[in-house]
């Protein structure tokens, strides 16, 4: 299971039990978005091949608010 925890700034991931940080302008960058606009989901799919989604997706805006 991968946890993701978003800020401001970006989000810390563990991910098969390594804990790693994405940065805000790397997420931006790898989904042509502006951070807040972008969803839970698509994070998910930046880490994970193929993500076992569930729930409707999130915008980080609606997340860290």
């Amino acid at each position: 299971m991968t946890v993701l925890s978003f800020d401001q700034e970006g989000v810390d991931v563990v991910y098969e039990g390594t804990e790693f940080r994405m940065e805000k302008a790397l997420i931006e960058e790898a989904t042509g978005k502006e951070y807040p606009d972008v969803t839970d989901h698509e994070v998910l799919k930046l880490i994970e091949a193929d993500p076992a989604l569930s729930g409707e997706p999130r915008r980080i805006v609606e997340i860290i608010d």
